[in-house]
């Protein structure tokens, strides 16, 4: 009693909850005064705001643009490694090592040429094998590349066979006379494109530049020559990396940035007019606050709108729960709500499990009460028969203990046989040998031998349980006289199967149909898919059964007809 009152009370109290729409509110608030506030430092931060964003903007178009040109440049280091491992390189055929490098690299832009240890060009792809070439014109990155060991890129220089600007990638060989150094050389306008891949923020330019600060390349309205110097960014101390620095330039001031390279030491050089980057952002902050208004009318609509339709879903829910608390039936409903729809629809299959479970119970109370009458029948009918052949007390006993003992171990044999099936003529010997009178002529078993799969013997052995029950209380067991016959054959697909109860006087008949029948014919008839049949003869009862084979057989456990097969 305290407990329930205990839990009423619980109950109670979380009844004192706060409506949803409070909650919806008070979301609302909760985004939209930051916002607010958000809004008024933005109105006293434009300028900074702007800045800050298209600072981030330009830092990241710049490393994108360094990125891809590493990436460039990488590439070419990776062709040149595999290059130098050439067979024709290792067998010093330099006239097949430059035709295989002429086709490796074709339509790449790029060109090999291979130096001895005085940085005399052995070969050049740029010109036909055997051309008289002279010396590298980078002299000074090559011997850097010797005493490093490692490929090393080369600043901006003007190429005497290119008659370009162009910059080298060179990679030391050891073991391969004549050949000291090869390196990857390619034009500088052939970084354009890698450069102005991003697009930069209105007014921003940018340019490619080597440790010299010579312009490699640039963007297209920069204004800027290949192998000019850049003036900006040249003598700049204490700028944290990715920072902004202001510089004068041809009589205007502009805002520089810078991204450099860790493997080429390059650097790329953004710069705006400062008038640009300052421009205020008015109309921005117009649209702003007048979005901000919009938005704080339709949220508020919303929410409005949300907590009406989630109470009414709340209280459909709970009238449903208190159904279910009832016993009564609980149909899905349909909601705005697919979170709220599927409670719905776990409270009616809950429902729906419940009252199946109740109707299970109920049948289950009916059958046991059933069982136990008939078990207290047969154990009855036992002893009277026993008693008839019994000269003392203890053969008395021991007759009846065998007996008893014989219907327990007709659940045994279904045990014992597992999945591999059982004989139908055992099973119908064990059913039967509890209730088996004294006289061997009272009772007949005949039939072939078949193989009966778990579940169909548990189902006939119920029904031969049931029958020899009624056998024993009403039947053929009740008078010195009666006696049974038990048939079966197999007639195509299908298992026939005959009882047939004699008595020694004329068959009086009970009224209705009792709970026995109405089981046998539900167990065999349903669970099997069999045909049941009973017949009234004036001097006994008769029960045919015609069961199909494929219920019965013992490569699959049968499944019942009147349900759906599993899937899966």
């Amino acid at each position: 009693m305290t407990d329930r009152y205990v839990h009423k009370g619980a109950l109670e109290a979380q009844g004192r909850g706060w409506p949803i729409a409070v909650y919806l509110i008070a979301l609302v608030l909760a985004i939209l005064i930051p916002a607010l506030v958000a809004a008024l430092v933005l109105l006293n931060s434009t300028h900074d705001a702007q800045q800050r964003v298209l600072a981030a903007l330009t830092n990241t178009t710049v490393q994108a643009m360094g990125q891809s040109i590493d990436r460039e440049v990488n590439g070419m280091a990776t062709t040149l490694r595999v290059l130098s491992t050439s067979q024709t390189l290792e067998q010093g055929d330099l006239e097949g090592f430059h035709d295989r490098a002429l086709s490796a690299l074709a339509g790449t832009g790029s060109y090999l040429i291979a130096v001895d240890d005085r940085f005399a060009q052995l070969l050049n792809t740029r010109v036909e094998y055997g051309t008289d070439l002279g010396a590298t014109s980078d002299p000074e990155t090559a011997q850097r590349a010797i005493e490093r060991g490692v490929a090393t890129i080369s600043p901006l220089f003007f190429g005497q066979i290119a008659q370009t600007y162009v910059f080298n990638v060179w990679l030391p060989v050891s073991d391969v006379e004549p050949v000291r150094l090869v390196t990857m050389t390619q034009n500088a306008r052939n970084l354009v494109p890698a450069l102005q891949s991003r697009q930069m923020p209105e007014g921003w330019h940018a340019a490619l530049v080597d440790t010299n600060n010579a312009v490699i390349a640039s963007t297209a309205e920069s204004g800027l020559e290949i192998g000019s110097i850049l003036p900006i960014r040249q003598n700049l101390v204490d700028v944290p990396e990715g920072g902004w620095a202001q510089e004068q330039w041809n009589d205007e001031r502009v805002v520089t940035a810078e991204w450099r390279s860790s493997y080429t030491g390059w650097r790329i050089i953004a710069w705006a007019s400062a008038a640009q980057v300052q421009k205020p952002l008015q109309d921005s902050i117009l649209q702003l606050g007048f979005w901000g208004v919009m938005i704080a009318m339709l949220a508020s609509g919303v929410a409005a709108l949300i907590a009406r339709r989630i109470g009414g879903s709340v209280q459909g829910l709970r009238l449903d729960a208190a159904r279910l608390g009832r016993g009564e039936a609980v149909y899905p409903r349909s909601y705005p709500i697919a979170e709220i729809a599927e409670v719905s629809q776990a409270l009616a299959t809950a429902s729906e499990q419940r009252q199946t479970a109740d109707r299970d119970i109920r049948f289950l109370m009916r059958e046991l009460a059933h069982r136990s009458k008939n078990q207290m029948a047969v154990i009855a009918a036992m002893a009277k028969q026993t008693a008839r052949g019994a000269s003392d007390i203890p053969s008395y006993v021991a007759a009846l203990e065998r007996r008893i003992m014989g219907l327990a171990r007709s659940t045994d044999l279904l045990l014992a046989h597992g999945r591999a099936g059982v004989m139908l003529s055992d099973l119908a010997n064990q059913q039967l040998a509890p209730f088996r009178p004294p006289e061997a002529s009272r009772l007949t078993l005949e039939g072939p031998d078949i193989r009966i799969n778990p579940q169909g013997a548990q189902i006939l052995g119920m029904a031969l349980h049931e029958l020899a029950t009624n056998a024993t209380r009403h039947g053929a067991f009740t008078e010195p006289d009666g006696r049974l016959e038990l048939h079966w054959k197999t007639n195509g697909e299908t298992l026939s199967m005959r009882w047939r109860e004699y008595l020694g006087r004329e068959l009086v008949l009970g009224e209705g149909t009792g709970f026995g029948t109405v089981v046998l014919r539900t167990m065999v008839g349903g669970a099997l898919g069999a045909q049941v049949e009973r017949e009234i003869h004036h001097d006994g009862v008769e029960w045919i059964f015609e069961v199909p084979l494929s219920a019965l057989d013992p490569d699959f456990a049968a499944e019942r007809p009147d349900e759906p097969a599993p899937t899966g």
